[in-house]
């Protein structure tokens, strides 16, 4: 099994669609303004963002990125304009992580785990 595509829920998605152009995304489907799908720099899997009439309530929706660079790559996103809630940090589980959210709210980690992505210490 492979991990094809995840979609987003988004009350915009033309805004959705600048955003996540900003971070690097290529933009492989354009049916707005019902939905997009994106194709991410690396790896094979795909990225989309759908048309809701409402977001999911509670703590709703959470997405990883990985990027080995991730200090570079926060530093570029910065000067593009994207702000972050958290700057890159190293935390316990031994990820370093940088948090932001997109337009609709949708919480975004990027961070860089090496071989700690898959394989930590307490892996059973």
């Amino acid at each position: 099994m492979n991990l094809n595509q995840i979609t987003i829920p988004s009350l915009d998605v033309s805004t959705s669609t600048e955003f996540y152009k900003k971070l690097g995304l290529h933009l492989i489907v354009d049916a707005r303004p019902r939905y997009v799908r994106f194709e991410l720099p690396d790896g094979d899997s795909t990225f989309s963002v759908h048309l809701v009439d409402e977001l999911p309530k509670g703590n709703g929706i959470t997405v990883y990125f990985q990027n080995e660079n991730l200090d570079t790559v926060v530093k570029e996103l910065e000067g593009k304009g994207i702000q972050f809630d958290l700057l890159p940090t190293d935390q316990p589980w031994l990820w370093r992580e940088a948090r932001l959210k997109d337009p609709d709210g949708n919480q975004l980690i990027l961070y860089k785990a090496g071989e700690n992505r898959k394989n930590p210490p307490w892996r059973i």
